[in-house]
């Protein structure tokens, strides 16, 4: 089962991307789980978004404790629990312009940046990067396709569709460490 954490602030689309991601493996055949969390509901909250793929039904209906992904929005939240449960085996992409050895000191993690920021406002985005980072999250694990995750961007967008796609596909080619 493949389980992953997404860890963000209200306004920057953690729980969006969750739920895009989520019906992209759901459309590859897989089952998915997909739920959120967020203390107020308001913008700059921390917000964790939890989804669990598998090639069978999931039966779990507890937070992830100890993710094999963990997509970080805001490199602020690392002093806080986003990296409890991590590993070594465990893929981290932090949003960030700065390079992958400066996060080093956050632990040994199989560690990827992406300036998701730059690629929104490339994109005509403001400062909404899910997008971009969906896009590296394929990159990184070879799955879901880019086709199908372009769809469901597509599908799911709820403006700017050709522009969440534009930065899905920059997040794709251009998470660093690939």
């Amino acid at each position: 089962m493949l389980e992953i954490r997404f860890q963000g602030r209200g306004g920057q689309g953690a729980q969006t991307a969750g739920y895009i991601l989520a019906e992209a493996f759901f459309q590859t055949g897989k089952y998915v789980q997909a739920f959120s969390t967020y203390g107020g509901a308001r913008r700059g909250t921390p917000v964790s978004t939890f989804i669990r793929v598998d090639d069978k039904p999931i039966r779990l209906r507890c937070d992830i404790e100890k993710p094999n992904v963990v997509v970080c929005f805001d490199p602020s939240l690392l002093t806080g629990n986003v990296l409890n449960g991590a590993d070594e085996n465990t893929i981290v992409l932090i949003n960030s312009q700065k390079s992958r050895e400066y996060f080093r000191e956050y632990g040994n993690f199989k560690l990827y940046t992406i300036d998701g920021l730059d690629i929104a406002r490339k994109n005509n985005l403001g400062r909404i990067v899910n997008s971009a980072l969906i896009g590296a999250f394929a990159k990184l694990l070879n799955a879901p396709e880019l086709k199908v995750v372009e769809q469901v961007v597509e599908e799911l967008s709820p403006v700017k569709k050709a522009e969440n796609i534009r930065a899905c596909q920059d997040g794709y080619l251009q998470v660093a460490g690939a």
